[in-house]
């Protein structure tokens, strides 16, 4: 499995990157590559153009409904609707998300009893749901957030991604970092501005590296730091538990 950084900005898109979105790529057996789209937060669209068609992608998976997540959802629609493949008569993307995530890209988009949603086959997602897109499947668990969330386990083939999404530390997640087999951990560390933070919204950098390295995951990927924040002092804290951990930076693959 290869995962693409294409924005990890938290909270708002920043200078040098947009809002959260990642891409998964998966070479099956037969030679076919399928591509997963983790988040589409503000400002996504366009740099995932650099890496697919995000018109011809097979799926997207929403962790939650803030627009640093979901906002280019609509954008993608207008790209499907509009776009160069218009006319193509391509089949609708299957969205996951948490329950509103439909009514949520209607309110973005203003119009809410307008054809946003047409492009999509949007399916609902529940805590403990299990989903398959082509060759990935999908576990999830709740994300402890001030809206519903989701942290997901991704596998395909012999590799195995926890993305956590928006989530303080909580016994769910940590459950989905413990399982066998995880190859890697895409971890928010959301709170990396303050030492002292609100309980239930993020983790900071010493929360996400010791729930990696309590779960013996060596592959962590740090994500969400804000967009007004200078990373270096969130990774240090995270590097305490686990030192090979890197920041996720727009434009870089990870391979699992």
């Amino acid at each position: 499995m290869e995962l693409t950084i294409v924005g990890s900005a938290g909270s708002t898109a920043g200078p040098d990157s947009a809002a959260s979105c990642y891409l998964l790529r998966h070479t099956d057996d037969a030679g076919r590559t399928w591509r997963l789209v983790l988040d589409l937060g503000s400002g996504a669209v366009g740099p995932l153009q650099r890496y697919c068609e995000p018109a011809r992608v097979h799926g997207v998976l929403i962790s939650h409904g803030h627009p640093d997540h979901c906002a280019d959802v609509g954008a993608l629609s207008v790209l499907r609707r509009y776009g160069p493949t218009k006319d193509e008569g391509l089949p609708r993307i299957p969205l996951l998300g948490p329950p509103g995530i439909d009514r949520r890209v209607r309110e973005v988009a203003g119009d809410p009893d307008g054809a946003d949603m047409d492009p999509f086959d949007y399916r609902p997602l529940e805590p403990g749901d299990i989903a398959s897109i082509g060759p990935f499947t999908i576990e999830t668990a709740r994300a402890s957030h001030p809206v519903p969330a989701l942290a997901s386990l991704i596998s395909a083939g012999e590799s195995t991604l926890l993305y956590t999404g928006d989530t303080d530390r909580c016994a769910e997640v940590d459950a989905l970092a413990a399982r066998p087999g995880v190859s890697a951990i895409l971890g928010e560390a959301g709170w990396a501005h303050r030492e002292v933070n609100p309980p239930g919204v993020h983790m900071n950098g010493d929360q996400v590296g010791r729930m990696a390295a309590e779960a013996g995951v060596e592959r962590l990927i740090v994500t969400h730091i804000a967009s007004w924040v200078e990373p270096e002092a969130t990774m240090a804290a995270v590097r305490e538990h686990v030192p090979s951990a890197v920041l996720a930076r727009p434009g870089e693959v990870h391979t699992f």
